[in-house]
């Protein structure tokens, strides 16, 4: 299980256990930071503490406001990082400044992150939406399968409950957290009021065509990084080999059937593997004609040109046949499989985060992509 659903399930058996709790989320960050934002950190009413904020640099701190806002104390967001006086003893070693949201779960607010966490469990996609300022600060509801799984009530209007629904509905879909601005009466033009909503979405998925040693060395990787991994390949005896099962679903058959009750999206990554005309071309094409945020197909510059050729030749146009990254991967030398591997993956997650792919020593600002809106 990941780290999210070990949290989930730890926490959850507290709050279904109505253990009093503090939360500390990670809701906005400056320069960089160890954890991703929405990274949060329970504490018990017992001493008892799950999560981490910044794994370890500011932990303690947070733990004793933790214990403040048990006491009765006012939520509020606590800033930390290298130009503050804590940073002898709580400030960041890398570098930046994290700004952590620390309330006490009320009712509401408990029955909230019980119900996204229950979800999570479950492998269903589901947010936390924590109101950051005002009298109701603190305040959170849970998304759970869109909009219409509202659970609880920010406790300002009707307006922003149905506002933060709506967008929460739509971070969710992505798989961002972010903070949202609202008006006091819950309008989407107004900025008095900032909700932060923390995405728990489902794993991205991934699917390679072609059962060979690439796409047994991809899989283990990919799904470290957080994909659910299909292999598909028409040929039983190959893709239902032991190598390739323990890291991904094995699907015996053609593209069409491959895609069939298949859904992809921006966060959705396609690989086409196989080197035979009779896949490729079909799986591409599929693959074209869905939403997947990443399409690559591996293989030779003459490969590639024969490939696009074919793909012409059924009809597929330039500005769809640009969408392809082939050959796929980033130029870093890579021989093995594994090399190779870890090249395609590269280009993936510099892709998604639309960065350069440059040596860090050779560019500035910050490390890691963060919205602190």
């Amino acid at each position: 299980m990941s780290v999210v659903g070990d949290q989930a399930g730890v926490v959850g058996g507290w709050l279904a256990g109505g253990r009093r709790a503090a939360r500390a989320v990670l809701v906005a960050v400056e320069g960089s930071a160890p954890l991703s934002l929405g990274a949060s950190m329970f504490v018990g009413e017992d001493g008892a503490v799950e999560g981490s904020i910044t794994g370890g640099c500011v932990e303690s701190a947070v733990v004793q406001e933790a214990y403040a806002v048990l006491a009765g104390g006012p939520p509020r967001i606590h800033t930390y990082g290298i130009s503050d006086e804590l940073a002898g003893t709580a400030g960041l070693t890398c570098g930046g400044t994290v700004h952590v949201f620390v309330h006490a779960l009320d009712d509401g607010g408990a029955a909230a992150v019980a119900a996204a966490y229950a979800a999570v469990r479950e492998g269903r996609p589901a947010a936390v939406a924590t109101l950051l300022d005002g009298p109701g600060a603190g305040a959170a509801v849970a998304v759970v399968g869109g909009r219409e799984g509202l659970v609880g009530s920010l406790g300002v209007t009707p307006l922003l409950d149905h506002s933060v629904g709506r967008d929460a509905a739509g971070l969710l879909e992505q798989g961002v957290t972010a903070i949202r601005r609202y008006g006091v009466d819950g309008a989407t033009l107004g900025a008095e009021l900032r909700v932060h909503v923390r995405s728990f979405a489902s794993p991205p998925r991934m699917l390679i065509f072609g059962a060979i040693d690439f796409s047994a060395a991809l899989a283990p990787l990919a799904k470290e990084l957080g994909y659910a991994v299909t292999i598909s390949d028409p040929r039983a005896v190959f893709v239902r080999a032991s190598r390739f099962a323990r890291a991904a679903e094995v699907h015996v058959g053609w593209p069409d059937a491959a895609f069939a009750g298949r859904s992809f999206g921006p966060r959705d990554v396609i690989l086409v593997f196989s080197h035979d005309p009779r896949l490729d071309v079909p799986a591409l094409e599929g693959a074209l004609a869905t939403g997947a945020g990443y399409i690559g197909a591996l293989g030779s510059r003459r490969t590639t040109d024969e490939r696009n050729e074919r793909l012409r030749g059924v009809g597929v146009g330039e500005e769809q046949i640009a969408r392809i990254f082939a050959p796929c991967g980033l130029d870093i030398g890579g021989r093995t499989p594994e090399e190779t591997a870890v090249s395609i993956l590269a280009e993936i997650v510099t892709t998604r985060a639309g960065r350069p792919a440059a040596p860090l020593r050779d560019t500035s600002g910050s490390i890691q992509p963060h919205d602190t809106t």
